[in-house]
C-alpha cells in the first residue's frame, strides 16, 4: 500500500501546534486583557479562558487591579460571577467599582487552610457557573495545580492563581505565567511562560490616572 505524502506545512499551520521560535496562535478561547500591548505577546491575544494563568506580583497590591481590571469589568457587566478565593485581604468595594467591575457579581470565598483553598478552586472551575476564578493558594505542589489546569480544561472561565514571586523558579503546569514590577510609576509585565517564544523585554502598562489612583491603591492591602 503506498503511504499518503506527509506535508509538513500543513500540520504547521494547525492551530494546536506551535513552535518554539513563534506565538501559538492556540485554539484556545481567549478574554482580551483591555490593552493592546500585552493582548498582542499573548496566544489568541487575551487571557486564556478553560486554563491557568499564574501571576506573580513583586509584592502584595503592587497593581493586580490594573492588570485584570479591564478583563474582569467586562465578565461582570455580562452578568457572570467572579470568585476570589482566599485573597490575603478584603477586596475593597470603591475601588473595584472605579474599576467598572459591578461588585454584585462579586462572590468571595473564605477558606481556613490551603487545602481547602484548592479545593474550593477546583470545585469553581468545575462548575462551570463562574466568569473568572481568582485564588491565593499557598504552597501549592505541582500535582495540586495540574488538578486545577484540568479542572480549568473543562470548563470556559479564565483562572487567575496568585503567587508569591519565589513560584517563579517552580515547574508549573499552568500555560502562562506573568511577573509583576513597578517601572517609571507604572506596572511593568514581564511574560515568564507562554505557549510560544520568550518574550525578552517586560511589557509596560502606563500608570493609572490620577482620579482613579488613589481609589485603587488599597485594592489589595484594604483589611
Amino acid at each position: 500500500m503506498a503511504s499518503m505524502p506527509f506535508s509538513f506545512a500543513v500540520l504547521l499551520d494547525r492551530p494546536d501546534i506551535w513552535r518554539g521560535d513563534s506565538l501559538s496562535r492556540a485554539g484556545t478561547p481567549t478574554i482580551s486583557c483591555g490593552f493592546p500591548g500585552l493582548d498582542a505577546e499573548l496566544p489568541g491575544r487575551g487571557w486564556p479562558a478553560g486554563a491557568l494563568t499564574e501571576i506573580l506580583p513583586a509584592h502584595e497590591g503592587i497593581g493586580e487591579l490594573r492588570l485584570l481590571g479591564p478583563a474582569l469589568a467586562g465578565l461582570s457587566k455580562r452578568g457572570l460571577r467572579l470568585v476570589w478565593i482566599a485573597p490575603p485581604h478584603l477586596p475593597y468595594a470603591p475601588a473595584l467599582a472605579a474599576a467598572g467591575i459591578d461588585v454584585a457579581n462579586l462572590v468571595i470565598v473564605r477558606t481556613a487552610s490551603p487545602k481547602e483553598t484548592l479545593w474550593a478552586a477546583e470545585q469553581a472551575l468545575a462548575s462551570n457557573a463562574c466568569g473568572a476564578v481568582l485564588a491565593w493558594p499557598q504552597g501549592a505542589k505541582y500535582a495540586e495545580l495540574r488538578r486545577l489546569q484540568i479542572a480549568a480544561e473543562g470548563g470556559r472561565a479564565p483562572a487567575f492563581l496568585f503567587r508569591v514571586p519565589e513560584a517563579a523558579s517552580e515547574s508549573s503546569p499552568a500555560p502562562l505565567r506573568i511577573a509583576l514590577g513597578t517601572s517609571d510609576g507604572g506596572l511593568a509585565v514581564r511574560v515568564l511562560k507562554r505557549r510560544g517564544a520568550p518574550l525578552a523585554q517586560p511589557i509596560l502598562l502606563p500608570p493609572m490616572p490620577p482620579a482613579v489612583r488613589g481609589k485603587n491603591h488599597h485594592v489589595d492591602r484594604h483589611p
